[in-house]
């Protein structure tokens, strides 16, 4: 008997078991240096984006990048099967005394059929074990084999509900703050709005929004690599903007109350902090301020074309320049870190170039314009009519 690999497989299996369980049951994050699933990603996905770089349409690579996602769940997956079976065959291997129809010499690799046909429940009978202790660990395999089957079957379903949530207040927030988003296309567009409670209730969905990502991202991290369904936006440019409008609001925006902002920009610094560990993130000291003096110019220009005025000092007497520093410093260097770890671009505060919403275009646009050209009339009243 080959006691020495009847222990390596034992061992095997149950580091897979291990893993497989922390990254589908387990509803938190593992703070273990080395992890498969962690190894996994860490390796697949800086191939993936090597690959990536060197597409150079922006849209081509964002559409290249979101197929990383959802395809790695095949391979983690299969690997974990693979290991199971492979462990499985080893403890057999070492438990010998097997039979076959033939009566052929029993190999590795005849046991290694033979655990791939009893995971997967294929039950041939030309091989079969001969003592019990074989007997009772093909039983096993064939339970193990089910159950894989039903933790696949469970899995997909919560990770792509879980991804739908997400993407909800992203599509909403087309409308309120542009495509790509941006704090001053949200203050511009609800900063002036005259009731306070909406744009409080704003605020708290997000912040109900904010730990959902951070709840749901910590439990199944696959999700940071899912892509937002348009190229324009992402759950990244999302959460920064959040930020942003509440580090505005609570630095003083006339007419606003920072009370919910405050809670919102807490649950959405907590959300930063927490996924820049999730995604393994690097913090560099070279990141470029994302607000410099000019762009504070800029900032307040557009603010105040919409009837929207930042205060000219803070409560305890700071100047909104430093105020907002602060802030800043809070969550910027964490988003910057996340961006180069998933590749995805942060949106600037202030938009270099106004462009349609994503909800404003459609490929039937030139053919509609064309078409209204040879009605004058109706021209005029789609213009009248313009959002």
């Amino acid at each position: 008997m080959h006691w020495w690999a009847s222990i390596f497989g034992i061992v095997l299996i149950f580091i897979i078991l291990m893993d497989a369980f922390e990254t589908v049951v387990l509803p938190r994050r593992i703070k273990r240096s080395f992890r498969i699933t962690g190894w996994f990603y860490r390796n697949s996905w800086g191939l993936w984006t090597r690959v990536g770089r060197h597409i150079k349409s922006a849209n081509r690579r964002e559409g290249f990048l979101a197929y990383f996602g959802p395809l790695s769940l095949i391979p983690l997956m299969g690997f974990w099967a693979l290991g199971l079976i492979f462990g499985f065959a080893c403890v057999q291997y070492g438990l010998g005394e097997h039979l076959t129809l033939a009566n052929e010499k029993i190999t590795f690799g005849k046991v290694l059929y033979l655990s791939g046909e009893t995971f997967f429940t294929l039950g041939y009978g030309d091989i079969t074990p001969n003592n019990a202790a074989a007997r009772a660990l093909a039983v096993m395999e064939a339970g193990m084999g089910f159950a894989f089957l039903g933790v696949v079957i469970g899995y997909l379903p919560v990770i792509y509900n879980s991804f739908a949530a997400r993407e909800i207040e992203i599509s909403l927030l087309d409308a309120r703050a542009g495509s790509p988003p941006s704090a001053a296309e949200f203050l511009s567009r609800l900063g002036c709005c005259p009731e306070q409670t909406v744009l409080d209730e704003i605020f708290r969905d997000w912040e109900r929004w904010c730990a959902d990502l951070l709840s749901s991202h910590i439990s199944y991290p696959v999700l940071v690599f899912f892509r937002s369904q348009h190229s324009n936006q992402s759950w990244l440019s999302a959460l920064t903007v959040m930020l942003d409008v509440t580090s505005l609001v609570m630095t003083g925006v006339d007419g606003i109350h920072p009370d919910q902002a405050k809670l919102t920009f807490a649950m959405a610094r907590h959300a930063a902090v927490d996924l820049a560990q999730v995604v393994k993130a690097q913090y560099s000291p070279d990141d470029a301020d994302r607000l410099k003096a000019e762009d504070l110019t800029r900032l307040r220009a557009a603010l105040a074309q919409h009837g929207v005025s930042l205060s000219g000092t803070v409560s305890d007497g700071a100047d909104v320049p430093e105020r907002l520093a602060e802030l800043q410093a809070l969550y910027e260097p964490y988003l910057h870190a996340i961006g180069r770890r998933l590749l995805m671009a942060l949106p600037p505060w202030v938009p270099t170039d106004r462009k349609k919403d994503n909800w404003q275009g459609s490929p039937w646009d030139r053919a509609i314009q064309a078409r209204a050209m040879e009605h004058p009339g109706h021209a005029r009243r789609a213009a009248d009519d313009h959002f």
